[in-house]
């Protein structure tokens, strides 16, 4: 490559920043952006033993203990991985420094929280993604463009019944924004709940929009932990297991069909694709709005005060 060419591509790399060096960090955002070359990482956490080894092992030049020091150094987006309590501070600190920010789901874990930052980026005119994965999983946008009318899906844990807001607006959020993602205007019908010891174990709603109805379910004290998802059309069933098998009933006759098995996880569950979506969109200069991922988060906050309202 040419000096003049080198030069060009140094330009057009974007300086990103990681908040955050966790599980999810690791597991998934780390092989998925840290050998990208056309992204200059930066991370950042308070765990220096942590900085160290991530930086290590991904020959990331430019580690941070402090959000402010990382920021000062100027930035072309931010990816926020940090725990759900520290989301509000540091998606804060980023927009009001006028930086693009993908975080994690939930926005926050307070509706009211979550509506804040989603008003102050279209104040600052900065871009605010939430990180749904699902949407970009291939095996459920595969079903998005299927005629149907119903919907069910069910995601199930072994013995992790916990606080009904961290259930609500962690996991159970995912069941809300995939059913969401599929149907149209989706209002909230219905609400069920089951408490062990105060402790939300079991919670299943009912959603509807135009000419299609979902029911979403969650069993925190199962058998098995697995997710399901299912689409019902006239004269045909398709399911969905664990985001990799694709089971079509369709008049009688059945076709099974599952992903390459060296597909990596991060790509069968969507990562790859939204991490693309966002960077794409801060190379383009395109602004990404919140609004619809903080319709999600009320409807948690409905989901959430049904559940409250009833006697444990």
């Amino acid at each position: 490559m040419s000096a003049p060419a080198a030069a060009v591509v140094a330009r057009q790399r974007l300086r990103v920043g990681m908040v955050g060096l966790g599980g999810i960090a690791r597991r998934v955002y780390l092989p998925v952006l840290g050998t990208r070359p056309d992204l200059d990482l930066r991370v950042c956490t308070r765990n220096q033993a942590v900085l160290d080894d991530v930086c290590a092992a991904y020959r990331i030049a430019h580690g941070y203990t402090e959000l402010s020091a990382m920021l000062a150094e100027g930035l072309d987006a931010v990816f926020v991985h940090a725990a759900t309590g520290a989301h509000v501070d540091v998606v804060r600190a980023v927009l009001e420094a006028g930086i693009p920010v993908y975080v994690d789901k939930p926005l926050a874990a307070d509706v009211d929280d979550a509506r804040d930052l989603v008003e102050l980026a279209r104040r600052q005119r900065t871009s605010l993604f939430v990180g749904f994965n699902r949407r970009f999983a291939p095996a459920y946008r595969a079903l998005a463009d299927e005629e149907f009318s119903c919907a069910v899906m069910q995601k199930h844990r072994v013995g992790f019944p916990d606080d009904a807001r961290r259930v609500i607006f962690d996991d159970f959020i995912h069941v809300i924004d995939t059913l969401r993602f599929l149907i149209d205007e989706a209002r909230l019908v219905d609400v069920h709940s089951v408490r062990i010891a105060g402790d939300l174990a079991l919670v299943s709603v009912v959603l509807a929009g135009p000419g299609r109805v979902a029911v979403g379910v969650m069993n925190r004290d199962g058998g098995a932990t697995e997710e399901v998802l299912e689409i019902h059309g006239p004269g045909v069933k398709t399911s969905v297991r664990d985001l990799t098998e694709v089971i079509e009933d369709r008049e009688g006759r059945r076709e099974i069909r599952r992903l390459d098995e060296w597909t990596p996880v991060e790509e069968r569950r969507g990562f790859v694709a939204m991490c693309d979506f966002f960077v794409d969109a801060v190379r383009a200069g395109y602004r990404l709005d919140a609004g619809d991922a903080l319709r999600t988060h009320e409807l948690c906050d409905e989901v959430l005060r049904a559940v409250s309202a009833r006697t444990p």
